[in-house]
Order: structure tokens, then sequence, then C-alpha cells
């Protein structure tokens, strides 16, 4: 994929309303994401994770009623790196969905020139949603943790 391509593609989506998009095209993949301090809408997925009343940020829905969802702290990746859930292959992962998390507990490692950095709860709470894959690259100031504070 040509440079001139995926600047294209890029500038297509800050114009456009998308936060997201992938394009795969002779074996390569590409993938762009605005990165937004917005509300994450989960429910659609997860309809446990609904607001209770009182803490609730209104959001836009596809369906015909719009419904409001709950604020989630987002635990971010202080580098670029490759993502491990657990500190080796053969071993439990640091966390998981549904868990409870306090300030400093580590919840993953971000790999960076092979230095092995843990990365740590910065908030007391239940982890909602672990948002990226064991493996996966992340970026700069991607979020990787989804946390119920509440």
């Amino acid at each position: 994929m040509e440079i001139s391509y995926v600047k294209k593609i890029i500038k297509l989506l800050e114009n456009s309303g998308i936060d997201e998009i992938e394009i795969e095209e002779e074996g390569k993949k590409i993938r762009v994401a605005r990165n937004k301090n917005t509300i994450h809408t989960l429910a659609a997925a997860y309809p446990q994770l609904a607001a209770q009343p009182g803490s609730v940020a209104p959001t836009e829905s596809t369906s015909p009623t719009h419904r409001a969802e709950k604020a989630f702290h987002e635990v971010r990746s202080p580098i670029v790196g490759t993502f491990y859930r657990a500190p080796s292959p053969d071993a439990d992962p640091y966390v998981t969905e549904g868990q409870l998390v306090k300030v400093g507990q580590v919840l993953c490692i971000v790999e960076a020139m092979k230095l092995m950095n843990e990365i740590e709860s910065d908030a007391d709470g239940k982890v909602v949603k672990i948002m990226v894959e064991n493996g996966k690259p992340v970026e700069y100031n991607q979020v990787l943790f989804l946390v119920d504070k509440g």
C-alpha cells in the first residue's frame, strides 16, 4: 500500500462521521481509528453494562429509542509496543473481564524494544472490557481496558 493511499484514508476518516475503517487489499490490511475521549457504548454487546440512574450520559443510538449509557474509566497504553495479558505464554492472565482491580495492580505487559513494561491500574473498580487481543500491537495512548469505577 502506498503511503499516499494511507494518507487519503486518514483524511477520509477525519472528514467523515466514522470512527474506524479497516481495509484489506492484496493481502495487506490497514486499520485506522479515531482516538476519542468519549463515552463508550457497549450495551449492545454487553447488556449488563446499561447505566444506572445518576451515572448516565446521553449518547446517540442507531435504534429508534435513544438510551443513556455508562461512561467507563479508560486505562491507556503509555507506550507503543506489544500487548500481553500474562507474564509468560503458559501463565494465567493478570486480569480477566469482570475482575475487581485496585490502583497499582498489574493489568498487563506492553513489550517495547525487548523491555517488558508492567501496566498498572490507575483506578479501583471492575474490569468491564479488555480492548486489545493478546500479542497484538498497541499505540501510545490506546485504550487497553475499560474499568467501572462505580
